[in-house]
C-alpha cells in the first residue's frame, strides 16, 4: 500500500510540474506573439516615415 501511495504522489508531482510548464509556455507564446506584432508595427511606421523623408 505504501508503494502505491508513493507512485501516486510521484505521478501527481510530475503532472503538476508538467501543467506548470505548459501554462508557462502558453504565457510565453502569447508574449512572443505580442512582441512580434509590436515589432511589425514599429517596422511599418519606420518604413513609412523613412519613405516620406526620402
Amino acid at each position: 500500500m505504501n508503494i502505491l501511495l508513493v507512485i501516486i504522489i510521484v505521478v501527481a508531482i510530475v503532472l503538476a510540474i508538467t501543467g506548470g510548464f505548459v501554462q508557462s509556455l502558453n504565457f510565453l507564446l502569447w508574449v512572443g506573439i505580442v512582441l512580434l506584432i509590436v515589432a511589425v508595427i514599429a517596422w511599418l511606421i519606420r518604413s513609412l516615415s523613412g519613405r516620406r523623408n526620402g
